[in-house]
This record gives structure tokens, C-alpha cells and sequence, in this order.
């Protein structure tokens, strides 16, 4: 015999309503899902192959350089210089740089704006309670049982309002929300590495002033034992003044060259202490000369395909991507109907004692729905833009990505030319010493004229400082490569551990923190 109860009205209308109780706590979600961006169908950075190993130079800092496909990035990569004074900089960097801080903070922000958003997933519930003392006119009839034109009113109530999801505008007012969060995770990856690579390169920029200081003031000394040679030679009466006038005028040039490097490497020293987090005047005790670096002699390419998801700023592109399609289902919603529960439930009596009274319980439950006729097409609009706003997001992303992969051209480019550049510059030395040595000692037996030292010592001064340069750029260039596969930030031991926050309730991000394997569509 069936059961009567599934044929009451009763549990008619609870089947009726089932499917309806269901769309409101679980309905579908209105707008694009967003799909991530598939890497680019690319199989190389450059228009030629990377050759196995760069060129060799017969100098100091001149070994090949080898480029390894299958290699990770370290974390620490600024380590593989070998300089410890670089390390203790970094490290005190990340502790007291500023634009870290406000990384850090504006991270915080956008983490706190998540759950707050998440919040609306909830009723709201607030508690309130008002009492007042009350005289009511004579000439009206006295409001209260007893008569009494004087009484006091006292009504505590709790009022809960809730708004469904029906069609998913909240969770996509989340899942952007938790997108923005993402994008401010990787700027500060972002600002991690853009401070590791500005310290590198202020260093190396001050080790080549240092460089291009002790070749400017080698080529005084050269110049002012020539000049003692002809004051010698002028008082035997070997030469003529004008030659001393000469050659005391390339020394002048010379000691003029050293004022300029001397301000810009104390500029650079102001420099490297800013970025570490102090005053000029607190100059950290670790200097940089060319022999304190070591030029790292294995450097990783990744793989093409594998540069979007090591680029803190594409995948901070990427979050806002997906924050701009989330905005489209949020602003679809708010076309559609919008459903609203409410309850209201309270005590009113004269007296405190007389608020536990049932008979003075009032209570109200309600439900609204609201759909907008007319608005002269304000919520199409808006509509509209968030779409133009996606599209200009994936413009953006797509700009994002050119850049990074033009940033790696450029440093494998520069590291192959940079080791060509010092070994020519290198051979340019050793002859032009060669030739100034020759110079030097005919010019003491008086075999040579003036002329022929002059163009000797002006051609090895140029080479030595041709020398230095090329030396520093190969380290500058090797940083650049470095910085542009993304720093290995995935390598590199978390910073704020603790503070991350436990995983949203509605989970619309998966790949937090690490590359992650290509999947999704082109937006």
C-alpha cells in the first residue's frame, strides 16, 4: 500500500518546490568560464638555433658560457656570481626594501577583500533594540491598556536577510576577487625579482666603474713615466718642448677622465644602498670589483612553451584576465532577477520583565524578487564594457607575453655577442700593450718620436677600457637572462608561509604558486 503522505498536498508542493529550493542554493553560474591561455606555438626564442656554448677569451672572466635546455633556474640564482657580499645584500634587501612592504601589503589587501566577498554567501544577521519613554496627548486615547498617558516601550528583534546565487553572480564577484588576489601574489613575485636584479646589476655596473677607474688610472701612471722620460730626455736636449707641452696635455686629458667615473661610482653607491633599504649615508660594507664576481658557466633556456608560467608578470596578467571574464558573468547577472529572503522576528512590552511574555513575540518572514523593466539600457552597457574590458585584458596578456619573449632574444643574444665582444676586445688589449711597450722602450733610446708613443698609449687606454666594459657586460648580460626566464621563483622558499590563507570555499584558482601544465583555450 503506498504511503498517503506522498500524496498529500503537502508533499506535492514540497516536489513542486524542490527543483526551485535547489536553484536558489545551487544554481548555475552565469558568464564565460575562463579558460587559461595556451603557450605560444613557438620552438624558439631566437631566428637561429642557441649554440651549445658561447666564445672563449684568453682573460680573466673569460670562459665559454654553456646553455642548457633541461636546467632549472635556482631560486637563489644571484648566488651562481659566487659573491657573498652580493648574497648578505639581497637578503637584507628583502627584509627592508619598501617596495616589498607595499607588495606585501597590497597582497594582504586583495587577500582580505577575498573573504570578504565570500562573505556574501552567508545571511546576514543583525541584532537590535530600541526602549523609549513616551507621553501620549489627552486629548487622544491613551495608547496603552492600563490608560496611563505616560509608559515606556521596549522591543528587542533579530532581523536575517539573505540573498540566494541564483544565477552565480556572486561566486563570479568571488572568483574575480580571488583572481585579483592572484595577480597581486605574482607582483610580488614580480617585486622580488625586479629588486634582485636591480642589486645584481647596480653591483655589476659598480665593479665595472671600478673596473674603468683602475684603467684610468693606469693609463696616468703609463703617461706620467712618459712624461718623466721626455722631461729627461728635454733637458739633454733629445727633444723639443713641444713634444713635454704634448704629452703633459694627454696627461691633463687623461686625469680629466677620472673626476666622471669617480662621481658615478659614488652614485652607484647610493644607488645599491637605497635598493637595500638605507639612507646614502648608510653604505652597506660590501663593494664589487670585477674579480669579486664569477661568471656562472652553465646558464638554463627553458623551453618556450614553459616561459608563460615562469614570468611573474604573465601570470599576474594571466589573474587579471581571468578577473576581467569573471566581471562579465557579474555584470550578466545583475540583469537577471534578483531574489531576496528576509526575517524579522522580535518582543514588545512596557516593561523588561513583560519582553519573555508570548504573547508579546512578533515575528515576519517575507521573500522579494526584483527585476529591472527600464533603466534606459544602463545594465546592457555595463554589460558591454566588462566584455571590452576582457578583450583589452587579453590584448594586454598577449602584449605581456611578446615582451617576455623579446626579453629572452635579447639576453641570449647579448650573451653570445658579449663573449665575441671580449675576445676581440681582449686580443685589442694584449696588442695595443704590446705596441706601447715597444713605444716605450724606443722612446727611452730615443728611436721613436713623440707622435708614434701618443697614438700607442691612446690606443691601448681605449682598449683597456673596451676590455673592462665587455668583461662587466658579460655578467650584466647573464643577470638580464636570468631575470628574463623569470628568476625561479617557484625554486625559491616561500616568503609568506604563514600568512597564506586557507583555501576559498568557492575554488576557481588551482595552480597557485608554481608552473603549472598547459590546458584551457586562446581567450
Amino acid at each position: 500500500m503506498p504511503d498517503q503522505c506522498t500524496h498529500s498536498p503537502r508533499a506535492q508542493a514540497r516536489m513542486r518546490l524542490a527543483p526551485l529550493v535547489a536553484l536558489l542554493l545551487s544554481g548555475c553560474a552565469v558568464g564565460p568560464d575562463f579558460t587559461r591561455p595556451e603557450a605560444p606555438a613557438v620552438e624558439r626564442y631566437t631566428p637561429y638555433p642557441v649554440p651549445a656554448e658561447t666564445a672563449m677569451a684568453p682573460v680573466s672572466g673569460g670562459a665559454p658560457q654553456r646553455f642548457a635546455v633541461t636546467r632549472d633556474i635556482p631560486g637563489e640564482w644571484w648566488a651562481l656570481f659566487r659573491s657573498e657580499g652580493l648574497n648578505a645584500l639581497i637578503t637584507e634587501a628583502f627584509k627592508n626594501s619598501p617596495s616589498i612592504a607595499a607588495a606585501e601589503t597590497a597582497l594582504r589587501q586583495a587577500r582580505e577583500l577575498t573573504l570578504a566577498g565570500e562573505g556574501a554567501f552567508f545571511p546576514t544577521a543583525q541584532a537590535g533594540f530600541s526602549a523609549s519613554h513616551n507621553k501620549t496627548a489627552a486629548s487622544l486615547s491613551p495608547v496603552t491598556a492600563s490608560g496611563s498617558l505616560y509608559y515606556s516601550q521596549y522591543s528587542p528583534q533579530l532581523s536575517v536577510s539573505y540573498v540566494p546565487d541564483v544565477f552565480g553572480g556572486t561566486r563570479r564577484q568571488v572568483e574575480a576577487l580571488t583572481a585579483q588576489e592572484e595577480a597581486q601574489r605574482f607582483q610580488l613575485e614580480a617585486a622580488y625579482l625586479t629588486l634582485s636584479a636591480n642589486l645584481v646589476a647596480a653591483a655589476m655596473t659598480e665593479a665595472s666603474l671600478r673596473g674603468q677607474v683602475a684603467a684610468t688610472e693606469e693609463i696616468i701612471r703609463i703617461q706620467r713615466e712618459s712624461l718623466d722620460i721626455l722631461r729627461r730626455q728635454q733637458w739633454l736636449g733629445q727633444v723639443a718642448g713641444a713634444e713635454v707641452a704634448a704629452q703633459e696635455a694627454a696627461l691633463a686629458q687623461a686625469e680629466a677622465l677620472l673626476p666622471p667615473l669617480q662621481k658615478q661610482l659614488g652614485q652607484q653607491r647610493h644607488l645599491i644602498s637605497v635598493l637595500a633599504g638605507r639612507f646614502p649615508s648608510d653604505q652597506p660594507a660590501a663593494s664589487f670589483d670585477l674579480a669579486s664576481l664569477q661568471l656562472p658557466q652553465d646558464l638554463p633556456v627553458s623551453l618556450p612553451s614553459k616561459l608563460v608560467d615562469q614570468r611573474p608578470d604573465v601570470r599576474a596578467a594571466e589573474a587579471n584576465l581571468h578577473a576581467a571574464s569573471a566581471q562579465i558573468g557579474v555584470a550578466t547577472a545583475n540583469r537577471l532577477p534578483q531574489f531576496t529572503l528576509t526575517g524579522n522576528v522580535g518582543s514588545t512590552a512596557l516593561t523588561l520583565a513583560g519582553l519573555a511574555a508570548p504573547g508579546n513575540v512578533f515575528w515576519t518572514v517575507a521573500g522579494n524578487v526584483a527585476q529591472t523593466v527600464f533603466d534606459a539600457g544602463t545594465l546592457f552597457h555595463k554589460q558591454r564594457a566588462a566584455e571590452a574590458a576582457f578583450d583589452q585584458a587579453g590584448a594586454q596578456y598577449r602584449q605581456t607575453v611578446l615582451t617576455a619573449f623579446q626579453n629572452v632574444a635579447d639576453a641570449l643574444h647579448a650573451v653570445q655577442e658579449d663573449a665575441v665582444a671580449l675576445k676581440a676586445a681582449a686580443a685589442a688589449e694584449t696588442a695595443a700593450k704590446t705596441s706601447l711597450v715597444i713605444a716605450q722602450r724606443q722612446l727611452q733610446l730615443g728611436a721613436v718620436n713623440y707622435l708614434a708613443l701618443l697614438t700607442a698609449q691612446n690606443a691601448y687606454q681605449t682598449a683597456l677600457s673596451t676590455r673592462v666594459q665587455a668583461e662587466a657586460a658579460r655578467l650584466s648580460d647573464t643577470a638580464a637572462l636570468f631575470q628574463a626566464l623569470g628568476g625561479g621563483w617557484w625554486n625559491r622558499a616561500r616568503t609568506m608561509e604563514a600568512d597564506t590563507p586557507a583555501p576559498s570555499m568557492i575554488a576557481t584558482l588551482q595552480w597557485h604558486g608554481e608552473p603549472r601544465s598547459s590546458e584551457g583555450g586562446v581567450p
